[in-house]
Protein backbone atom coordinates (compact mmCIF):
# COMPACT_ATOMS: atom_id res chain seq x y z
CA UNK A 1 0.00 0.00 0.00
CA UNK A 2 1.42 3.42 -0.89
CA UNK A 3 2.05 5.87 1.93
CA UNK A 4 0.13 8.71 0.31
CA UNK A 5 -3.33 9.35 1.73
CA UNK A 6 -4.96 11.54 -0.88
CA UNK A 7 -5.51 11.50 -4.60
CA UNK A 8 -4.67 14.90 -6.13
CA UNK A 9 -7.25 14.44 -8.85
CA UNK A 10 -10.26 14.11 -6.53
CA UNK A 11 -11.81 17.40 -5.39
CA UNK A 12 -12.42 17.67 -1.68
CA UNK A 13 -15.51 19.08 -0.09
CA UNK A 14 -15.29 21.35 2.89
CA UNK A 15 -16.41 19.86 6.20
CA UNK A 16 -20.04 20.62 6.94
CA UNK A 17 -22.10 20.58 10.07
CA UNK A 18 -25.33 18.65 9.82
CA UNK A 19 -28.40 20.14 11.46
CA UNK A 20 -30.32 18.16 14.03
CA UNK A 21 -32.58 16.24 11.71
CA UNK A 22 -35.03 14.86 14.25
CA UNK A 23 -36.02 18.31 15.52
CA UNK A 24 -38.93 19.99 13.75
CA UNK A 25 -39.58 23.72 13.66
CA UNK A 26 -42.40 23.17 16.15
CA UNK A 27 -39.96 21.69 18.67
CA UNK A 28 -37.92 24.88 18.78
CA UNK A 29 -34.25 25.23 19.58
CA UNK A 30 -34.48 24.15 23.23
CA UNK A 31 -35.10 20.50 22.36
CA UNK A 32 -32.29 20.67 19.81
CA UNK A 33 -30.00 22.13 22.46
CA UNK A 34 -30.93 19.37 24.88
CA UNK A 35 -30.12 16.63 22.36
CA UNK A 36 -26.82 18.19 21.34
CA UNK A 37 -25.64 18.95 24.88
CA UNK A 38 -26.79 15.57 26.18
CA UNK A 39 -24.80 13.83 23.46
CA UNK A 40 -21.66 15.69 24.51
CA UNK A 41 -22.19 14.99 28.22
CA UNK A 42 -23.06 11.32 27.72
CA UNK A 43 -19.89 10.94 25.66
CA UNK A 44 -17.70 12.76 28.19
CA UNK A 45 -19.19 11.47 31.45
CA UNK A 46 -21.16 8.41 30.44
CA UNK A 47 -24.92 7.96 30.67
CA UNK A 48 -24.87 6.86 34.32
CA UNK A 49 -22.44 9.65 35.24
CA UNK A 50 -24.65 12.37 33.74
CA UNK A 51 -27.65 13.70 35.64
CA UNK A 52 -30.62 15.56 34.27
CA UNK A 53 -29.45 18.50 36.38
CA UNK A 54 -26.09 18.37 34.54
CA UNK A 55 -27.94 18.58 31.24
CA UNK A 56 -30.22 21.37 32.40
CA UNK A 57 -27.30 23.39 33.77
CA UNK A 58 -25.35 23.02 30.52
CA UNK A 59 -28.32 24.33 28.53
CA UNK A 60 -29.17 27.07 31.04
CA UNK A 61 -32.47 25.53 32.17
CA UNK A 62 -33.98 24.80 35.54
CA UNK A 63 -33.36 21.24 36.68
CA UNK A 64 -36.86 20.03 35.85
CA UNK A 65 -37.23 21.81 32.52
CA UNK A 66 -35.87 18.98 30.31
CA UNK A 67 -38.94 16.98 31.26
CA UNK A 68 -41.08 19.40 29.26
CA UNK A 69 -39.39 17.91 26.19
CA UNK A 70 -38.60 14.33 27.31
CA UNK A 71 -40.34 11.95 29.71
CA UNK A 72 -37.10 10.56 31.14
CA UNK A 73 -33.31 10.48 30.81
CA UNK A 74 -33.77 7.24 28.86
CA UNK A 75 -35.84 9.17 26.32
CA UNK A 76 -33.03 11.71 25.99
CA UNK A 77 -30.50 8.91 25.39
CA UNK A 78 -32.73 7.34 22.74
CA UNK A 79 -33.16 10.72 21.04
CA UNK A 80 -29.38 11.20 20.96
CA UNK A 81 -28.88 7.82 19.29
CA UNK A 82 -31.76 8.39 16.91
CA UNK A 83 -30.27 11.72 15.87
CA UNK A 84 -27.00 10.14 14.80
CA UNK A 85 -28.66 7.27 12.95
CA UNK A 86 -31.18 9.43 11.08
CA UNK A 87 -28.48 11.88 9.98
CA UNK A 88 -26.22 9.05 8.83
CA UNK A 89 -29.06 7.18 7.16
CA UNK A 90 -30.05 10.17 5.03
CA UNK A 91 -26.57 10.39 3.53
CA UNK A 92 -26.23 6.62 3.23
CA UNK A 93 -29.51 6.16 1.37
CA UNK A 94 -28.67 9.02 -0.99
CA UNK A 95 -25.26 7.48 -1.77
CA UNK A 96 -26.68 3.97 -2.13
CA UNK A 97 -29.24 5.22 -4.66
CA UNK A 98 -26.62 7.03 -6.74
CA UNK A 99 -25.15 5.76 -10.02
CA UNK A 100 -21.56 5.97 -8.78
CA UNK A 101 -19.28 3.06 -9.71
CA UNK A 102 -19.04 0.49 -6.87
CA UNK A 103 -15.61 1.60 -5.62
CA UNK A 104 -16.54 5.30 -5.62
CA UNK A 105 -19.86 4.51 -3.94
CA UNK A 106 -18.06 2.55 -1.24
CA UNK A 107 -15.60 5.41 -0.74
CA UNK A 108 -18.52 7.84 -0.35
CA UNK A 109 -20.13 5.55 2.25
CA UNK A 110 -16.89 5.25 4.20
CA UNK A 111 -16.35 9.00 4.09
CA UNK A 112 -19.92 9.69 5.22
CA UNK A 113 -19.66 7.22 8.08
CA UNK A 114 -16.35 8.69 9.21
CA UNK A 115 -17.87 12.15 9.25
CA UNK A 116 -20.80 10.86 11.26
CA UNK A 117 -18.58 9.42 13.98
CA UNK A 118 -15.59 11.80 13.91
CA UNK A 119 -16.61 15.31 12.88
CA UNK A 120 -16.61 18.01 15.54
CA UNK A 121 -19.86 18.07 17.47
CA UNK A 122 -20.96 14.66 16.15
CA UNK A 123 -21.20 12.88 19.49
CA UNK A 124 -24.38 10.97 18.68
CA UNK A 125 -23.01 7.73 17.19
CA UNK A 126 -20.10 7.49 19.65
CA UNK A 127 -22.74 7.59 22.41
CA UNK A 128 -24.65 4.81 20.66
CA UNK A 129 -21.51 2.68 20.42
CA UNK A 130 -20.55 3.18 24.07
CA UNK A 131 -23.94 3.36 25.75
CA UNK A 132 -26.10 0.89 23.81
CA UNK A 133 -26.42 -1.42 26.83
CA UNK A 134 -27.62 1.49 28.97
CA UNK A 135 -30.69 1.75 26.77
CA UNK A 136 -33.77 -0.15 27.93
CA UNK A 137 -35.04 -2.98 25.69
CA UNK A 138 -38.09 -0.86 24.86
CA UNK A 139 -35.91 1.99 23.66
CA UNK A 140 -33.52 -0.37 21.86
CA UNK A 141 -36.42 -1.65 19.78
CA UNK A 142 -37.09 1.92 18.68
CA UNK A 143 -33.53 2.27 17.41
CA UNK A 144 -33.05 -1.19 15.84
CA UNK A 145 -35.19 -0.41 12.79
CA UNK A 146 -32.94 2.53 11.92
CA UNK A 147 -29.82 0.40 12.47
CA UNK A 148 -31.23 -2.32 10.22
CA UNK A 149 -31.95 0.17 7.43
CA UNK A 150 -28.44 1.59 7.73
CA UNK A 151 -26.85 -1.86 7.66
CA UNK A 152 -28.94 -2.86 4.63
CA UNK A 153 -27.53 -0.01 2.55
CA UNK A 154 -23.99 -1.09 3.42
CA UNK A 155 -24.83 -4.71 2.59
CA UNK A 156 -26.12 -3.54 -0.79
CA UNK A 157 -22.84 -1.70 -1.46
CA UNK A 158 -20.83 -4.78 -0.56
CA UNK A 159 -22.91 -6.88 -2.96
CA UNK A 160 -22.06 -4.39 -5.73
CA UNK A 161 -18.36 -4.61 -4.83
CA UNK A 162 -18.49 -8.41 -5.01
CA UNK A 163 -20.28 -8.30 -8.35
CA UNK A 164 -17.51 -5.99 -9.61
CA UNK A 165 -14.95 -8.47 -8.23
CA UNK A 166 -13.48 -5.91 -5.86
CA UNK A 167 -14.07 -8.14 -2.82
CA UNK A 168 -14.40 -11.90 -2.53
CA UNK A 169 -17.24 -11.99 -0.02
CA UNK A 170 -20.16 -9.73 0.79
CA UNK A 171 -21.18 -11.63 3.91
CA UNK A 172 -22.61 -10.06 7.04
CA UNK A 173 -19.31 -10.82 8.77
CA UNK A 174 -17.43 -8.72 6.21
CA UNK A 175 -19.79 -5.81 6.85
CA UNK A 176 -19.38 -6.13 10.60
CA UNK A 177 -15.59 -6.25 10.30
CA UNK A 178 -15.50 -3.18 8.07
CA UNK A 179 -17.87 -1.09 10.16
CA UNK A 180 -16.15 -2.25 13.34
CA UNK A 181 -12.81 -1.03 12.01
CA UNK A 182 -14.27 2.31 10.95
CA UNK A 183 -16.10 2.76 14.25
CA UNK A 184 -12.92 2.08 16.23
CA UNK A 185 -11.39 5.26 14.81
CA UNK A 186 -13.25 7.17 17.54
CA UNK A 187 -10.73 5.69 19.98
CA UNK A 188 -7.68 7.26 18.38
CA UNK A 189 -8.62 9.89 15.78
CA UNK A 190 -7.91 13.50 16.77
CA UNK A 191 -9.58 16.18 14.61
CA UNK A 192 -7.07 18.66 13.25
CA UNK A 193 -4.11 16.40 13.99
CA UNK A 194 -2.65 14.14 11.32
CA UNK A 195 -5.03 12.82 8.69
CA UNK A 196 -8.14 14.66 7.59
CA UNK A 197 -11.40 12.70 7.33
CA UNK A 198 -11.00 12.63 3.55
CA UNK A 199 -7.48 11.26 3.81
CA UNK A 200 -8.60 8.69 6.33
CA UNK A 201 -11.41 7.61 3.99
CA UNK A 202 -8.90 7.14 1.15
CA UNK A 203 -6.63 5.01 3.28
CA UNK A 204 -9.54 2.94 4.60
CA UNK A 205 -10.73 2.20 1.07
CA UNK A 206 -7.22 1.19 -0.02
CA UNK A 207 -6.96 -1.05 3.04
CA UNK A 208 -10.28 -2.78 2.37
CA UNK A 209 -10.13 -2.95 -1.44
CA UNK A 210 -6.47 -2.48 -2.38
CA UNK A 211 -5.22 0.02 -4.91
CA UNK A 212 -7.45 0.80 -7.91
CA UNK A 213 -6.87 -1.65 -10.72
Amino acid sequence: MPTHATSPSRPRRAPRKRPLVTVSEDDGNRRADLIRVSARLFREKGFDGTTVRDIADAVGMRSGSPFYHFKSKQDILAAVMEEGLVAGLQDTERIAASDLPPREKFRALVRSHLETVLAEGHDFIPVLLHEWRALSPEHQARIIDLKDRYDARWQQALAELKKARLIRSDSKVVRLLMLGAVNFTIQWYKPGKGLSIDQLADQAVEFFLGEPG
